[in-house]
C-alpha cells in the first residue's frame, strides 16, 4: 500500500470552495480504486493549512488513477473548482508507506 499525503496552503476566505473541491476528489479517489482517508481542515492555529491522505494498493495502481488527470472530464471538472475559485494557493505531495497496528 502507498499513501499520498497532500499538503495544501489554502485561502481561508474560500474554504467553502475548498470543501467542494475536496468532496469531488474524495469521490473520484474512491471511484477509481483508492481509499480516501479524508481532508483535514484548519480548526486551531494556522488557518491556511489543509491536508489530505489517500491510499492505493500500489504505486502502479496510483499511476493508473493519475493517468486520468488532464483527460478525464470528471477530473478536469474537479480541478476547475480549485482553479476558478483560487481556494488553493499551493500544494505538494508526499508518498508514504503506512505502518499500521497488527
Amino acid at each position: 500500500m502507498i499513501t499520498c499525503v497532500v499538503h495544501y496552503t489554502i485561502d481561508p476566505a474560500r474554504i467553502d470552495a475548498f470543501e467542494r473541491f475536496a468532496r469531488e476528489w474524495m469521490r473520484l479517489v474512491a471511484k477509481h480504486g483508492g481509499i480516501h482517508h479524508g481532508y483535514f481542515l484548519p480548526a486551531e492555529g494556522a488557518s491556511d493549512r489543509a491536508e489530505a491522505l489517500f491510499s492505493f494498493e500500489s504505486l502502479a495502481a496510483y499511476e493508473r488513477y493519475r493517468s486520468r488527470f488532464g483527460t478525464d472530464p470528471e477530473f478536469i471538472a474537479a480541478d476547475r473548482i480549485r482553479d476558478e475559485s483560487g481556494c488553493v494557493r499551493r500544494y505538494d505531495r508526499t508518498f508514504m508507506r503506512p505502518l499500521l497496528p497488527d
